[in-house]
């Protein structure tokens, strides 16, 4: 444990901001995770469920828990899981 007071001030603040940050990466797995097996599944609300995820990885690139190139590439990537499997559903 830290003796120096700025330090056990840091370390709270530190360990505050860890569990914050933990909690954005769990909703942005999850909101993901259900874009994707709202697409999969054929849903009505697909579009909806992709805005919610893609508005959380922008909001996390906000606050800087993840960064603006990762935001992007995430993004990227639900995109096209997303319409890959909207075209393999109306083709097949």
């Amino acid at each position: 444990m830290a003796n120096i007071k700025s330090q056990i001030k840091r370390n709270l603040q530190n360990e505050k901001r860890r569990l914050r940050n933990k909690a954005v990466r769990s909703e942005l797995r999850t909101r993901t995770r259900r874009a994707v097996a709202t697409a999969e599944a054929g849903a009505p609300q697909r579009d909806e469920e992709l805005r919610l995820a893609i508005k959380r990885i922008d909001k996390a690139a906000a606050k800087g828990v993840i960064h603006k190139n990762t935001a992007a590439r995430r993004k990227s990537r639900l995109m096209r899981r997303v319409s890959d499997v909207g075209d393999a559903a109306t083709t097949g």
